[in-house]
């Protein structure tokens, strides 16, 4: 049976059109099979595309997957921005606390509406850390991206870090290499056949501006993803791993950050991040961010 299906295209982290990071989303997608959803994801052709369903019990609101043009995957942090942004305007909604299901658990979505403008909170999933690399898995991710030893932060050990879709995380020292890298994406996507991690986020302190602490890239060539311009399971993790590694100083339970993404490739974005901590470590990790529309539709499928 054919059905109109309402479909956005919104970007995530930031007030501008055609900056941050471009998501679809399907609102009413009920009764689309797995095949469909990758077909739709693989058309609009963004880095994810979120799919609403409606609620399969009575513990959540409903129901979110995720689609890359080429795969699944669990969780993502721009594509819920987007799909909780098109929610609110699909439904007009006030400012509440929407329950998502998703491929790692139900996770609470905030929406907050001021003056007629939304903003979304996404609490993201367990923070886990993996130990660092061995020297040599470690030269070969550094190698992949371009860097040599001299341009790795000491302070920033390359492990893996994780909100539900794990990110390897390479801290760097200066700005202007990180917008001067052009990573070898066949070796990376090899290597993350190797480590069972897809994506690589490289980031520095370099900031010019106080009330931004961290500019970042992430490749993801093994997902169909060569650069993701703002990457909300990306910023999240990084927070963790700041407190778990010792990397920042905080005061209270609370550590709060804005980090950058997309300068290089003109879709500047920035994600709000906050750790809540608990007995030195992080116990939860959210994100938040804008959005705006850049176009909404309809696709008659079945």
């Amino acid at each position: 049976m054919i059905k109109k299906r309402i479909i956005y295209q919104i970007d995530s982290f930031t007030k501008e059109r055609f900056k941050g990071n471009p998501a679809g989303v399907v609102i009413s997608a009920d009764g689309l099979s797995d095949h469909q959803m990758q077909q739709i994801a693989r058309e609009l052709n963004n880095s994810e595309t979120a799919f609403l369903f409606s609620p399969d019990g009575n513990d959540c609101d409903g129901v979110i997957r995720y689609f890359t043009p080429e795969t699944e995957v669990p969780t993502c942090g721009h594509a819920t921005i987007a799909a909780m942004y098109a929610k609110a305007l699909e439904d007009s909604l006030d400012s509440c606390v929407l329950k998502f299901r998703t491929k790692i658990g139900i996770l609470p979505f905030e929406i907050l509406k001021e003056d007629g403008m939304y903003q979304v909170i996404m609490t993201q999933g367990k923070f886990e850390l993996n130990p660092p690399f061995d020297s040599e898995t470690a030269q070969n991710i550094t190698a992949a991206l371009g860097l040599e030893a001299s341009d790795l932060d000491e302070r920033c050990p390359i492990q893996i870090a994780s909100t539900g879709h794990s990110k390897v995380m390479i801290g760097i020292k200066d700005r202007k290499k990180l917008n001067q890298l052009n990573p070898d994406f066949s070796c990376l996507a090899s290597l993350s056949k190797l480590i069972g991690c897809n994506g690589y986020f490289v980031f520095t302190f370099d900031s010019d501006k106080p009330e931004i602490l961290t500019y970042g890239r992430m490749f993801a060539p093994a997902i169909g993803i060569k650069e993701d311009p703002v990457t909300g399971n990306a910023n999240g993790p990084l927070g963790g791993y700041l407190i778990q590694n010792k990397i920042v100083v905080y005061s209270g339970n609370k550590f709060e950050f804005n980090g950058c993404q997309g300068e290089k490739i003109d879709r500047f974005g920035t994600v709000h991040v906050k750790v809540t901590i608990e007995n030195d470590l992080p116990a939860v990790i959210q994100i938040k961010g804008d959005a705006v529309v850049v176009f909404r539709t309809e696709m008659e499928i079945g």
